[in-house]
């Protein structure tokens, strides 16, 4: 996925923790903070220098900085560092100091850290750029895992909405090298840095567009698509549920992520009032990627789209 460099894409908070507090975080399955929650080790094995760091897609107000300060009591007096965050941003944080790492049969590295693949696998180079899907966030590994699943069965035509980089494109076109494969995103940057990773990567045949969405007549000419995967946003994929079932094949296996646990069931309701069912789910931490198999029958909408997102179609969810 990929945003407009410079624009605000979330917030994040830090707190200072002892490994104690961080402990009780990381253990924690009730937690009601609609915040993706990260502690890090500040010190080697130094018990006291620890910090959390809370992500929102949201500017915190004051009940998300005392959610957060309950969490770690040591911090009392400290003033929290409260910032927002670009799309630039999380790309320069997702790649500081990245292993390799490894889902299935794929290992994802970047230029600092090279690393064979295994026996019968692939390798992926994908470095810093312009766009999200590094392989190394919790949405873009589980989808490498949840496609490494689907490696028994056969697509023919398969559509990757907000590629980034173009990994998981990257990773279908490896275990499906005879089907078709499209890959999207709104960003131009995008599809640039996806065309320089497919050359470092040797990967050929596939087709790129920049896309709103699946609002396109290219996508729509080429449809029906037996894969669709979206790695997004929850928010974008609520909104673009008729049209992603739109061009979704019956039976469809479909692929969605960038969502958070607490946000599954609304994204999965505005699938299942297009015919969709939900077969699969893999979570992360606090994210969560899900499989849904689209209907027996395509479906048809009844309403225009609103390019804009959830104006022009609304959804009785």
């Amino acid at each position: 996925m990929s945003a407009e460099e410079g624009a605000i894409d979330s917030w994040r908070v830090t707190l200072p923790c002892t490994r104690a507090e961080a402990e009780a975080i990381d253990a924690a399955d009730d937690l009601t903070i609609d915040a993706v929650l990260m502690t890090t080790e500040e010190v080697e094995d130094d018990r006291e220098h620890w910090r959390l760091d809370a992500y929102c897609e949201y500017e915190p107000d004051a009940a998300m900085i005392d959610a957060l300060r309950a969490l770690v009591p040591s911090a009392a007096g400290v003033a929290p560092i409260v910032e927002p965050l670009t799309a630039q941003d999380w790309v320069t944080m997702s790649q500081a100091g990245l292993e390799p790492i490894r889902e299935g049969r794929f290992v994802v590295h970047t230029s600092a850290h090279p690393i064979a693949p295994p026996e019968g696998g692939r390798a992926f180079l994908i470095d810093a750029g312009q766009a999200f899907g590094t392989g190394h966030h919790a949405t873009t590994a589980g989808c490498l895992a949840m496609l490494d699943g689907l490696s028994g069965r056969t697509f023919s035509n398969v559509i990757d909405l907000g590629t980034g980089t173009g990994l998981l494109a990257f990773a279908a076109q490896h275990l499906w090298p005879a089907a078709a494969i499209t890959a999207t995103d709104i960003d131009p940057a995008a599809i640039v840095v996806t065309q320089e990773n497919a050359a470092a990567n040797r990967v050929a045949e596939l087709r790129l567009l920049v896309a709103d969405g699946a609002l396109s007549d290219e996508i729509a000419a080429r449809a029906p698509y037996d894969l669709v995967i979206a790695n997004i946003l929850a928010g974008p994929l609520i909104s673009m549920a008729p049209e992603v079932a739109a061009i979704a094949a019956p039976g469809a296996a479909i692929v969605l992520a960038g969502l958070l646990e607490t946000q599954r069931a609304e994204v999965v309701a505005a699938f299942e009032a297009c015919g969709c069912v939900l077969e699969a789910v893999n979570r992360r931490g606090d994210w969560t990627i899900l499989r849904l198999r689209g209907g027996d029958e395509r479906f048809v909408p009844t309403k225009p789209f609103d390019p804009k997102g959830r104006d022009g179609w609304a959804l009785d969810l």
